[in-house]
């Protein structure tokens, strides 16, 4: 019984650190300005149970980012055309990219405390790794398209978050108009035949 309980508590207090924290960074002006003692304080728990809990302050962003991420994750594994599995390849391709920029958008403080909070290179952060591999397949299934690894990698950095951070804060670009500029470059890049020498390189 006093083990069950822990263990009720345990997931009650981990629900509550993830709505203290996510109210928290809605409302922030800065990712910085939310530590790990405001949340705490926010969901009335001590700083040891979130340390428990999520380790540090990455593990509870990384946690956030995914319950937040859980709607987008269930349309891409099986939602319908043009997000889910059964879409074309060139159908899907612009899809994915215009669910992480809406994403990201919809999650601008949260998505930049995460980005730039990680310890070594973002490159091997797993949610990245996940919309990468997934990017690279569903490309790789496009005929005559050289280098998806490289493609996937290149149209994610036009999401990243202090790109879209830079383009809604600092730029004022309205949220439609980047949505379609992404499409456009996305289109543009599915569209052209890579030079000679790219070909050859990529031989190479």
């Amino acid at each position: 019984m006093t083990e069950r309980k822990s263990r009720k508590d345990a997931a009650r207090n981990r629900e509550a650190v993830l709505a203290a924290a996510d109210d928290l960074f809605t409302r922030s002006g800065s990712p910085e300005d939310v530590t790990m003692a405001d949340v705490a304080a926010a969901a009335g728990v001590g700083k040891g149970t979130i340390f428990r809990a999520f380790g540090d302050r990455a593990g509870l962003l990384r946690a956030l980012y995914e319950v937040r991420l859980e709607p987008v994750r269930e349309a891409v594994e099986s939602g319908p055309p043009p997000l889910g599995p059964t879409a074309s390849p060139r159908d899907r391709v612009p899809a994915l990219l215009d669910a992480v920029l809406c994403f990201k958008l919809d999650n601008r403080r949260l998505a930049l405390a995460l980005e730039d909070g990680g310890s070594g290179s973002p490159y091997r952060a797993e949610h990245y790794q996940r919309w990468h591999g997934l990017l690279r397949a569903v490309l790789e299934q496009i005929p005559g398209l050289a280098d998806g690894d490289f493609t996937a990698h290149a149209l994610l950095a036009a999401t990243r978050a202090d790109l879209v951070e830079h383009l809604a804060a600092e730029e004022r670009v309205p949220r439609e108009r980047m949505r379609a500029q992404l499409a456009d470059f996305t289109a543009r890049l599915l569209a052209a035949d890579p030079p000679e020498g790219g070909k050859g390189a990529a031989n190479r």
